[in-house]
């Protein structure tokens, strides 16, 4: 961050000193920033761009580095050394290393092979697969080829993946065998087989290994094991040269509240966002090691992958990051030295309601920043982190979504950290809080906006040539402006802000506006509470507050327990944050990317279908809700 504040004082004449000057110097000027961004980074181009951006202010449809062509995977395969790339490890303590050099050759090879059988540039692929090595090399050889990525994990059903792919039509789908959960196996090809049965334009299914080294594939259509579909020898790699916006991702929305939209992200935007974010923001250099829980389902997968322009070391694990126990992930980050450890709220939330101590049973020394995002984290959150996990280190809190596959909030290594609030806006992101009526509010809650466009927002979405659903999703509130669904305040103070929950989830009985989080951060403070979930139910005329809870082992709802719910709402929200309801349930339901998923239940306990179930991490906790409700429990 200082470099790049060095580098733009150079280049502008400026004399910038702090995060905040800075800050206002980019969202003032957003071409020449995006350049020196461009410059600083050392965007790998064969022509460079002839303009930066045609109008910032037209949202959507802004056109970025316009005239430019490059290659997204060669901007992440600039190292070829022995340097190691890729650390995997499997649940089941499998493991696998992969160097840079070894890196380059397979994705030549897989490139070679995708080449082979036809595949061309806007060619859509697909996978269906764990966070592992041969997903990631086959990003890498999709988009060296200018094909489209679009991913989604394996622990998610067969029939929110169709949902996912077959709107995309793509021409290739990579997947594995099964994978592991929580020490057991899990046959994933039977999935498999039924995406590849449903959805036409897929011609060629290439099969990885990984709970056997050759599975049987002989009931999947068009399929190939993945070591044999590697052509031969050592090619080079010939990435084609594409213009900035075409586009490289296709990411899913979580899909909860109908059908998933297909937002498509273009190359040049998604590559210099993130790293801008990585290099910057995280301050990410070839001597880190870089260890993100995620899964292919979630925008962390590919920004993590993104920091292989760093030349950084990447940990990919696959399974659950609590099996066996909550020391599982912190003895990976003592082996393998990690530097900067990714995680969300609700993992950090577990090890809280476990009362685990990392400090105390690992060495962390090398542990120099803790990247958080996913959902709003609490004060006591944060102090958990700075208490249990290490005193002297960065601890990250971002903000953003998959929609820009980067960060709104995010941290800054040369400002400080105040507990429950994400630094700051990222650099050129102009964001703010609204009211009800569109004017900025500070020190008050409002609705998150960027009112300038950004180069990782989406290109547009998929089968939508008037951009009708585009606009309905973030322009139809505050036209012109980006609205983000995220209910926030920003501090005029620290420049900060304290998120709040989705604003489409906001609470209002007796007409008050209330953010889920506000209930959140206090009740998951109590050591009884494992987690827990609030919605509004219309009660009588009006809206009344509900809040389930997941206790943490050990614990009843005993009516002394919900009297000290209630009190401690009371005394450190308000009255208003005072549940109506308390009800106990074993657990709570989350999307893939981390977040609850008050709207299913919101729809339930109001008689109105819940689309997507498969689209839910653990769609199954549904089955409680619906049990209770079907009792009669939420009648008085």
């Amino acid at each position: 961050m200082t470099r790049f504040m060095v580098l733009v004082n150079e280049r502008h004449g400026a004399r910038f000193s702090s995060y905040h000057e800075l800050y206002d110097w980019s969202v003032a000027n957003i071409p020449q920033f995006w350049a020196a961004v461009w410059d600083f980074v050392g965007v790998k181009a064969s022509r460079r761009y002839e303009v930066v951006v045609d109008d910032v202010t037209r949202m959507p449809g802004a056109r970025w580095f316009i005239g430019a062509k490059l290659n997204f995977a060669e901007n992440l395969l600039r190292y070829r050394d022995e340097q190691t790339a890729f650390v995997f490890r499997g649940e089941t303590q499998r493991t696998a290393r992969m160097s840079y050099a070894e890196l380059y050759e397979s994705v030549a090879q897989l490139a070679r092979s995708l080449r082979d059988v036809g595949l061309k540039p806007g060619d859509r692929v697909a996978a269906y697969m764990p966070n592992m090595i041969e997903t990631a090399v086959a990003m890498l050889a999709s988009t060296s080829i200018g094909a489209v990525w679009a991913s989604c994990a394996t622990d998610i059903g067969a029939a929110a993946a169709i949902e996912r792919f077959g709107q995309i039509e793509p021409r290739v789908l990579f997947t594995v065998d099964g994978y592991f959960y929580k020490g057991k196996p899990f046959n994933s090809l039977a999935s498999a087989a039924e995406i590849a049965e449903v959805i036409p334009s897929i011609e060629k299914v290439v099969v990885a290994g990984y709970k056997e080294e050759r599975p049987d594939i002989s009931h999947v259509r068009d399929s190939v094991h993945y070591v044999d579909f590697l052509s031969g020898g050592m090619p080079e790699i010939r990435f084609e040269q594409l213009p900035a916006d075409h586009p490289v991702f296709i990411m899913f929305s979580s899909g909860t509240t109908g059908k998933p939209k297909c937002l498509v992200q273009g190359a040049a935007g998604i590559l210099v966002n993130q790293l801008k974010e990585l290099v910057m923001h995280a301050d990410l250099k070839r001597d880190d090691v870089h260890f993100f829980i995620t899964t292919c389902s979630w925008m962390m997968w590919n920004w993590m992958l993104t920091s292989l322009a760093t030349g950084n070391t990447i940990i990919l694990y696959d399974g659950n990051p609590a099996y066996p126990g909550p020391g599982a992930v912190w003895e990976l980050i003592q082996d393998e030295k990690v530097t900067m450890f990714g995680c969300s709220a609700s993992y950090i939330n577990y090890l809280r309601s476990e009362g685990f101590k990392p400090a105390q049973d690992y060495d962390l020394s090398s542990l120099k920043q803790i990247w958080q995002t996913g959902s709003p984290l609490s004060t006591e959150g944060f102090e958990y982190v700075y208490r249990e996990m290490k005193k002297d280190l960065h601890f990250n809190s971002s903000a953003g979504g998959t929609d820009i596959n980067g960060c709104f909030f995010t941290g800054s290594p040369i400002q400080p950290v105040y507990a429950g609030e994400l630094q700051g806006p990222g650099l050129a992101m102009k964001v703010k809080a609204y009211d009800e009526s569109g004017w900025p509010v500070y020190d008050r809650q409002g609705e998150l906006v960027c009112e300038a466009a950004a180069p990782s927002m989406p290109l547009h979405f998929w089968s939508d040539p008037d951009d009708k659903k585009y606009r309905e999703a973030y322009f139809h509130v505050y036209p012109g402006v980006w609205r983000h669904g995220d209910y926030i305040v920003i501090h005029s103070d620290t420049g900060g802000a304290t998120f709040y929950g989705r604003s489409d989830s906001v609470l209002k009985p007796s007409g008050v506006r209330i953010g889920t989080a506000e209930i959140y951060n206090v009740v998951e403070g109590l050591s009884e509470v494992a987690d827990s979930l609030a919605i509004g139910q219309i009660w009588e005329g009006e809206q009344r507050v509900l809040l389930f809870v997941k206790l943490a082992d050990g614990f009843q709802l005993t009516e002394e327990l919900q009297n000290k719910v209630r009190r401690s709402l009371r005394e450190k929200a308000s009255p208003r944050h005072v549940p109506a309801r308390i009800i106990e349930v074993p657990d709570i339901p989350y999307t893939m990317n981390m977040k609850k998923v008050e709207s299913a239940v919101t729809n339930l306990v109001h008689g109105r279908p819940v689309f997507n179930r498969d689209a839910l991490v653990n769609p199954q906790s549904l089955d409680y809700y619906e049990k209770i409700i079907g009792e009669g429990v939420l009648k008085s």
